[in-house]
């Protein structure tokens, strides 16, 4: 988090906070909250935002002491120096910084773990075949049209879930086939396709090598993910 992050929360809080203090003489079934307009909508959306950001585990605001720097910045007064209070939040970044790459670390040594045992389990399975990559797939359905190449769009349906079966994506949810070229997804779909005939439908069991690797992606994969995917190939798009 860099600083211009964190003063921008402090300030929000502040907001979030009086706001709350506002509402404690009111009781949950008083509140009559109604979007009449785009900016009440935004409102709204960023204070959702705002109180998600509050809820990060490591920061931890004494919101009475909070407010009083917000008093006191703005009555032109401080009790620490300028350069203290950037040593302060210098120390403070850092420390955030260290705490989530440990959690991070933990979480992929987890997920790498729980992947192989997976893996290693899963492609004894009947019907389970597996590629010299690792890639393991499963035959659903059989069709009989043509093999896309590695150059070519696909049209295709799709589920993606983890190993837990929690599911993270889904064309069907969207109820509408998903058009892309095989260059552009990751690898164990690059390859996937490949394998599979217009008509097809496979389940892909794929490593986190061939899927998002170690960082995962960003708002939905876990760094070290693997990830199983239900895909129905309906087209190669000319």
């Amino acid at each position: 988090m860099k600083l211009f992050k964190i003063f921008f929360l402090v300030l929000l809080t502040v907001i979030v906070v009086s706001a709350q203090n506002k509402n404690q003489a009111q009781s949950k079934d008083q509140r009559q909250i109604t979007m009449k307009t785009d900016g009440d909508s935004v409102s709204y959306s960023i204070g959702q935002n705002i109180g998600n950001s509050l809820r990060d585990p490591y920061m931890k605001i004494n919101f009475d002491i909070l407010i009083l720097g917000m008093k006191d910045a703005l009555a032109g007064k401080s009790v620490l120096t300028g350069e203290q209070m950037q040593t302060v939040l210098n120390a403070f970044n850092e420390k955030m910084v260290a705490k989530r790459n440990e959690a991070m670390i933990a979480l992929k040594e987890k997920n790498i773990k729980e992947g192989k045992t997976f893996l290693d389990a899963n492609k004894k399975k009947e019907g389970v075949k597996t590629t010299s990559s690792g890639l393991q797939y499963k035959i659903l359905v059989s069709g009989t049209g043509p093999s896309p190449k590695d150059t070519n769009t696909v049209k295709v349906n799709y589920k993606g879930t983890f190993i837990d079966g929690k599911v993270f994506d889904s064309s069907y949810d969207r109820k509408e086939p998903y058009v892309t070229p095989l260059k552009n997804v990751i690898k164990g779909w690059t390859e996937g396709l490949q394998l599979m005939h217009v008509g097809d439908k496979f389940q892909f069991f794929i490593p986190y090598q061939l899927a998002y690797g170690e960082e995962g992606r960003e708002g939905g994969i876990p760094p070290a993910a693997t990830l199983i995917f239900e895909i129905e190939l309906f087209e190669i798009v000319k």
